[in-house]
């Protein structure tokens, strides 16, 4: 599991993101570079990581489920996943 902090850095950044995306798209739209430089870093979509929103995992992430590839194998393997069986032939 990842560490509380680094969850929390995530929801932070985009909680940001959110807050400036009109002022965002206004300064692209207009040209005014100048004015995007004086946002802050984290308020860019480009700095947010896709992590599992139960273990905070931030690789072997499945947009899908919006888990890692590990939880996602274990939910299905128990039946915990609607519509997802594990695949025999």
């Amino acid at each position: 599991m990842a560490k509380e902090s680094l969850k929390a850095r995530e929801v932070k950044r985009k909680k940001l993101v959110e807050k400036y995306a009109k002022k965002r798209a206004d300064l692209l739209a207009a040209g005014d570079y100048a004015g995007l430089d004086k946002l802050p870093k984290n308020a860019s979509p480009v700095r947010l990581h896709n992590r599992c929103k139960i273990t905070g995992r931030p690789r072997g992430y499945m947009r899908q489920f919006g888990i890692s590839r590990v939880l996602f194998r274990d939910m299905a393997l128990h039946g915990k996943i609607p519509g997802v069986t594990k695949a025999s032939w």
